[in-house]
């Protein structure tokens, strides 16, 4: 139960159901989509709550490895029973609840700092796992892992791309050295353009999260934090989640609420601030939450709207002000005609990259699909990767489709990709390249390799 969550919190509540057991995690998560009616054919895993990249090497291994034996092992029917261990893991049922008014409170569910003897896997183990997902029934086709800036270096972009990651997950929080200097984060902004710059050197999607009303912030000062997001070439993330600060009883923030030193905004400056930064959020990146899933009950003051991104994004209509990024720009589940889109290409400048973003777009410039190809400018301090483009993303949007099925006028499984991937090839001839790699998942192996890539060590290669 890592600091950064609640134990009231779904995703929290459904690890500790399955006694933090990533098998049956995985496999029970896997029963209530089906049981709902989404397709299971296609996953993307995420593994969140806390810095990933402080476990030892052996139990990130095993962790992973339980998550694609449940992918492997998944049959349709009934929930799979949590098995005990054979090692009693240290839970006392009884002072098994949360505390009212205590933060992260869950008393008797601390593991010890030894590591329990099962729970070590060898590279070995989670590789033949990995292979035999590659044809399973529910392929894993991305892989997302949560780290600290300053976890990142050329060993830890490796790693994580052994275990098959092809998306991070990154707590950016602040861009402001003083103000990540007054929250105690542990590293300032050069951390974090470092780690940019490693992430997307390696290929990997980055996934960062953004926090406005820490501590010492004001309003104005959030919104030049987030211009610099985007405007400094050391940043532009691909994805993002923003979250205002909340207020939770227990935590060192109190004491400063108490003390009049720091308070949460108010709905009106909150939606002041929503109407200056979403707008300038820019068409290559997606927007994937705006507000933790805190309860309301554990927020002490301050915003307690779940839906508060539906209120921002009214009040930017009502503005008149257009919004570009890609969640609010998705197809969803509209029928397309393929004949009918539109490609376009957006270009931009990272500190060591030149992006293309391309997208077929809808009349009315809703997406359904793009591609996030990388051109390195220096030379990368990855052996496999020296001198190669890199496409870091394929993304078809619209109604989810099994492995195998037909489009039937959705835009999967329409051609898309295959188109996406022949301009991309032309972009890099053009531009010079030879090869063109791609940071395939473990589910998608198969689609590269039928489309002329051939498996290395870490990626897949196109020579063209």
């Amino acid at each position: 139960m890592p600091k950064s969550y609640l134990f009231s919190e779904p995703g929290a509540q459904r690890a500790h159901d399955n006694k933090f057991d990533p098998y049956y995690q995985t496999y029970n998560r896997l029963v209530s989509y089906e049981k709902t009616g989404h397709p299971i054919s296609k996953v993307e895993l995420i593994i969140l709550g806390g810095t990933w990249s402080s476990y030892p090497e052996a139990y990130q291994v095993w962790f992973v490895k339980r998550c694609f034996d449940a992918m492997n092992d998944y049959k349709s029917g009934e929930y799979a029973s949590y098995l005990k261990p054979k090692i009693e893991m240290p839970y006392d049922e009884k002072k098994l609840s949360r505390l009212s008014g205590s933060y992260n409170a869950v008393v008797g569910l601390s593991r010890n700092e030894k590591r329990h003897i099962e729970e070590t896997a060898s590279w070995e183990d989670l590789f033949k796992a990995h292979l035999k997902n590659v044809d399973a029934r529910c392929r894993c086709t991305g892989l997302v892992l949560e780290t600290r800036p300053d976890e990142i270096d050329r060993g830890e972009i490796v790693r994580m791309r052994r275990l098959g990651a092809t998306k991070v997950q990154i707590g950016v929080q602040s861009l402001n050295d003083k103000i990540l200097d007054m929250n105690k984060r542990g590293h300032n902004s050069a951390k974090t353009a470092e780690a940019f710059a490693l992430l997307r050197e390696a290929g990997f999607k980055i996934h960062a999260h953004w926090m406005l009303n820490l501590y010492g912030a004001t309003p104005e000062s959030d919104i030049q934090d987030f211009e610099k997001l985007f405007g400094d070439l050391a940043y532009r993330p691909d994805e993002l989640k923003i979250y205002p600060c909340s207020l939770i009883e227990g935590t060192e923030l109190m004491g400063l609420f108490n003390e009049k030193k720091w308070r949460p905004y108010t709905e009106n400056e909150l939606i002041h601030i929503f109407k200056a930064i979403l707008p300038k959020v820019p068409r290559y990146c997606r927007i994937t939450r705006i507000v933790r899933d805190i309860s309301g009950d554990d927020i002490v003051a301050g915003n307690k709207k779940t839906n508060f991104r539906q209120i921002a994004e009214a009040e930017i209509e009502k503005a008149g002000d257009l919004l570009n990024e890609i969640r609010y720009r998705e197809i969803r589940n509209e029928k397309v005609d393929v004949n009918d889109l539109v490609f376009k290409t957006t270009e931009y400048s990272t500190s060591n990259t030149k992006e293309y973003f391309l997208e077929y777009v809808t009349g009315n410039d809703k997406i359904a699909a793009f591609l996030r190809l990388s051109l390195p400018l220096k030379e990368g301090r990855i052996e496999e990767i020296k001198n190669s483009a890199m496409i870091r993303e394929i993304h078809v949007y619209g109604e989810s489709i099994s492995v195998g099925q037909n489009a039937g006028g959705r835009a999967q499984h329409s051609g898309l990709g295959k188109m996406l991937l022949r301009k991309a090839s032309a972009i890099c001839k053009d531009a010079g390249f030879r090869r063109l790699s791609v940071i395939s998942s473990v589910g998608t192996r198969g689609y590269y390799s039928d489309n002329g890539f051939s498996l290395g060590t870490l990626y897949q290669h196109l020579e063209l």
